[in-house]
């Protein structure tokens, strides 16, 4: 593997270790655009598997799935740094500080299920991937970004949804998340397209010893 390859891979994957955390925490909150309710991580979460296709185009598929459970790991250390921070007593000679627990303490319940999704649909994102890859070998790199996000943005969605709000809220309003969710997510995945001729097809290989 060149230098100028794993320069690639490494900036590549602080990006998307970058963007799974961003989406994790501004998931925390609803939003309302258009007349649509929307996960607040729904704006930058879909570039996320665009990211994971290119660390899969340069280095493998163990990687790309070594990198996703490694991201899934920070975010859950990060969930429980927050709700530490906020529950440890505050210098009162600064202030009493609560914006910080009102804005970044997590509902564990919603920062569980976005980590639980993430992981899942990325996962699968990596085999369909694969699976087009070694059908196709480089033609139609465009076909690997489309193949792969029309399972795994469903599959995203659906778990996130259910496993963050059901029972809380009704059938129908997760109804309506979930497809705005997936709406955006494939508006994002559409413009995010192009970004996969960014690099180029490099597998890693180890040299033994």
């Amino acid at each position: 593997m060149s230098s100028r390859s794993i320069h690639v891979l490494v900036l590549v994957s602080v990006l998307y270790v970058a963007a799974q955390m961003l989406a994790d925490i501004t998931a925390l909150r609803i939003l309302s655009i258009a007349g649509l309710s929307i996960s607040g991580g729904t704006l930058i979460y879909p570039i996320t598997f665009t990211l994971r296709d290119l660390v899969h185009k340069v280095s493998s598929a163990s990687v790309a799935r070594l990198l996703i459970f490694a991201s899934a790991g920070i975010n859950l250390f990060m969930a429980l740094l927050f709700w530490l921070v906020a529950e440890l007593p505050a210098d009162l000679t600064v202030g009493e500080q609560v914006e910080f627990g009102l804005v970044l303490a997590p509902v564990f319940r919603i920062a569980i299920a976005s980590i639980i999704a993430e992981v899942v649909s990325e996962l699968i994102d990596t085999e369909m991937y694969e699976l087009w890859v070694r059908r196709f070998a480089q033609r139609w790199q465009w076909g690997r970004v489309l193949a792969s996000n029309a399972v795994s943005v469903p599959v995203d969605s659906a778990l996130f949804v259910v496993l963050a709000f059901w029972g809380v809220l009704p059938t129908a309003v997760m109804a309506g998340l979930f497809m705005s969710n997936i709406l955006v997510k494939f508006a994002v995945t559409l413009v995010s397209i192009p970004g996969i001729y960014l690099v180029k097809e490099q597998r890693l290989e180890f040299e033994p010893g």
